[in-house]
């Protein structure tokens, strides 16, 4: 089980829910992550998130950057 905390401002994956996001800070015993793009915080543990790989980070930002083309995201 992995317990160290990733480094602030890393892109991560979310294990439990697939997401990506950025490590926006630690707090207690949680990583807090935002998405790719910006948008609501959520928690989640430190053995619950991995390295994202170029190609998730590169998945992520083109998934942000459509849906805001699209007008579903500011």
């Amino acid at each position: 089980m992995r317990t160290s905390k990733p480094p602030v401002g890393t892109y991560v994956v979310d294990t439990r829910s697939g997401r990506v996001g950025v490590v926006m800070g630690h707090e207690g015993p949680y990583v807090q992550l935002r998405p790719v793009g910006g948008g609501r915080e959520w928690d989640c543990a430190p053995d619950g998130v991995r390295a994202a790989t170029s190609g998730e980070r590169l998945r992520a930002a083109t998934a942000y950057e459509n849906a805001r083309s699209r007008g579903e995201v500011p």
